[in-house]
């Protein structure tokens, strides 16, 4: 079983990596006594994270998830990376492909599948609903000082 990989730690970031995408089926999630997902790999506690979880999903062509979930508090946010599936929300049914982004509120019914002829590969990103209080082009801020590359 492939493990997640730390590259670099400070006093204000953590970083780490899960390896290549094509590898990520090397990576398994021990989700119970007997229940295992080949290439689904948590990330938000290797970095530390309080704010939000996130994960990397494999999904070899003809895959799917055999269930529908929802949560309690989290918003989940899936980005396509590559491939193409579809997605369940509620009774509602969608062709999803790479560069695509899907945002499902915490009581949202969903399931998603591989419909394509390679590996569906996303990112997703679970953060508590309505958290946000600001978008980035207000919360950030340039600062003063050089980059040193």
């Amino acid at each position: 079983m492939k493990k997640i990989e730390k590259i670099s730690a400070g006093a204000n970031y953590e970083a780490v990596s899960v390896g290549k995408y094509d590898d990520l089926s090397e990576h398994i999630l021990v989700f119970g006594p007997g229940v295992e997902i080949p290439g689904k790999v948590f990330i938000g506690e290797a970095l530390g994270s309080r704010g939000i979880e996130a994960s990397f999903q494999l999904m070899p062509p003809g895959m799917s998830v055999p269930f529908l979930h929802t949560h309690d508090q989290n918003e989940e946010l899936y980005v396509v990376i590559k491939g193409s599936g579809e997605f369940q929300v509620d009774e509602k049914k969608f062709a999803v492909n790479e560069g695509s982004a899907v945002k499902v509120s915490p009581n949202g019914r969903r399931s998603w599948r591989n419909t394509g002829t390679e590996p569906l590969i996303m990112l997703i990103l679970q953060y508590r609903e309505g958290s946000l209080t600001q978008l980035a082009s207000v919360d950030g801020a340039i600062i003063e000082g050089d980059v040193n590359w």
